[in-house]
């Protein structure tokens, strides 16, 4: 097979750009192309792996093509003169205060390599340097796509396979940076949320992890509770013993191993049938949900916290409005101990005031208390696959409308959801149509190696720490590809006691310090 042209390998690009509209698609291309041109001439290049790399998008040490002296490389999928100048900075203050060793090596070459088009003259480029004395030992140089195009016309089948294999790479990358201090990543990526934060614009969406720091049951426990509801026909004492119920419902698991969307759609059937009492599957639901609340009524930090970002500031509120697809009313019961005035939307109703804060219960609300929600009896539970069916099918319904315009129109902060909801993981799909980097943030929980090597009977080690450690690295990283795809950047932790005061940092960054809290509990 020949080597094709230039004008080939150019008409090449022009068709696969579309591949590269994500900027992280854009920057694992651009560090495999450069890493395999700099193989061919003998030389290293690190993509943040180790050492030096650490803190840059890919560093050459030795140089190469025209370059003598090392060359720090920063992608750029489209061109920001306050980012330009902002990793400037960055880099300077790694050189100085991170690498001394590298000050001695010679000149320093920063190579920006810049996806979208741009203008950048030598004034611009003067005004950008700042004139900065700590930045004269930087020299800058800026790629285009036309420089891409001189190496790819050099490998045509290198970077064909590149262009196959983005996410593999991307995951190949984010595995290489994840051998580092995961909680450096964790503050870094806090600092940037908190920023956003305090622009405004915010939305909350809070799933079963808010409520079960409250010590509300799991979904597993919910069910559970329910089966009783409907195999003791109202009356668990005359019927069965506790004994007999837990192993009835064991043995129903082993049966049908049914999804737990099809076992609640199963209970709803079975319970309201039982009845000839209107309304009995959500009484049965508010009898389960909070009479198997663990502690009472003690509150949650945690809810307490985000009752805390929610409260108005003095230049306005910072949050405009909460998703939750929670039943209960908990974080109600805060927001009013706490004056913040607020509407609950259970289903299609006139919009909130512009003072109140919308509480969207996208999936249904089951209050403790009814009297203080109209028409609350009347609302739809998205309890079972029937539920979330109606919700597919039906573009316009309501809850779909809210979380789409909390997604296109704000920063949203993800707390206590898997996030595997197939319909949210829709949505967020859609609204990330337009955009090309994640706007969005998760927190979610990862384990460590030694608890995922365990044994489940004695506690003996099944899979070495080495090993798991690898796997759950790939798997880590597995995952937060497959997020930034959807618009979100995950922030990981491993104790849900450190949830309050991660947010307690993005809320109020000046109050809080997580450096050395990192391993210490959280109060």
């Amino acid at each position: 097979m020949s080597t094709p042209n230039t004008s080939a390998a150019n008409e090449m690009f022009l068709a696969q750009r579309s591949h590269l509209a994500d900027a992280y698609n854009f920057e694992a291309f651009v560090l495999e192309l450069l890493k395999t041109h700099i193989k061919k001439q003998g030389k290293p290049f690190d993509i943040g792996s180790y050492g030096v790399a650490s803190n840059f998008d890919g560093f050459a040490p030795e140089g190469f093509d025209d370059f003598e002296s090392p060359v720090i490389v920063e992608c750029m999928h489209s061109f920001s003169r306050r980012k330009f100048r902002s990793d400037l900075i960055k880099i300077r203050n790694q050189i100085r205060d991170k690498t001394p060793d590298l000050k001695e090596t010679g000149p320093i070459v920063v190579l920006f390599v810049i996806d979208k088009p741009f203008d950048l003259d030598e004034m611009v480029f003067s005004e950008l340097h700042g004139n900065d004395p700590l930045l004269d030992g930087i020299q800058v140089r800026v790629w285009t796509w036309k420089d891409l195009e001189k190496i790819a016309d050099g490998d045509w089948t290198g970077s064909r396979r590149i262009l196959d294999n983005l996410f593999p790479l991307r995951v190949k990358n984010i595995v290489s940076s994840s051998e580092l201090d995961w909680r450096q990543e964790q503050m870094s990526r806090l600092a940037i949320l908190s920023g956003r934060f305090s622009a405004g614009q915010c939305s909350l969406f809070l799933g079963a992890g808010v409520s079960s720091s409250a010590g509300m049951p799991d979904w597993k426990s919910l069910l559970n509770a329910l089966f009783v509801t409907y195999l003791a026909g109202g009356d668990a004492e005359s019927q069965f013993n506790e004994a007999e119920i837990l192993e009835l419902v064991r043995r129903m698991d082993a049966l049908d191993a049914p999804s737990a969307l099809v076992s609640a759609r199963y209970l709803r059937k079975a319970i309201a049938t039982s009845s000839e009492e209107g309304g009995v599957f959500t009484a049965a639901i508010r009898k389960a949900l909070y009479g198997l609340r663990k502690g009472g009524d003690n509150a949650s930090l945690l809810i307490s916290v985000l009752v805390e970002l929610c409260m108005p500031r003095r230049s306005g509120a910072l949050v405009s409005s909460v998703v939750t697809y929670n039943f209960d009313d908990l974080l109600e019961r805060e927001l009013r101990a706490k004056s913040v005035l607020y509407k609950c939307v259970y289903g299609p109703t006139d919009p909130p005031d512009i003072d109140e804060l919308p509480v969207y219960h996208v999936h249904g609300f089951v209050p403790e208390d009814t009297d203080n929600y109209a028409g609350v009896s009347d609302a739809t539970l998205v309890f079972s696959e029937e539920g979330y069916h109606q919700i597919y099918t039906d573009a316009y319904h309501w809850s779909n409308l809210a979380q789409l315009n909390a997604l296109r129109n704000s920063t949203c902060i993800m707390v206590g959801l898997s996030m595997s909801d197939p319909n949210l993981r829709r949505l967020l799909e859609i609204s990330q149509r337009g955009f090309s980097d994640p706007r969005h943030f998760a927190f979610m929980r990862r384990t460590t190696s030694e608890k995922f090597g365990l044994g489940r009977a004695d506690d003996a080690p099944v899979v070495s720490a080495e090993k798991a450690k690898a796997f759950l690295a790939r798997h880590y990283a597995t995952t937060e590809a497959l997020m930034r795809e959807l618009g979100v950047t995950v922030i990981w932790f491993e104790r849900f006691e450190e949830l309050p005061t991660l947010l307690r940092a993005v809320g109020f960054p000046t109050r809080v310090s997580i450096k050395e809290e990192a391993n210490v509990p959280l109060v």
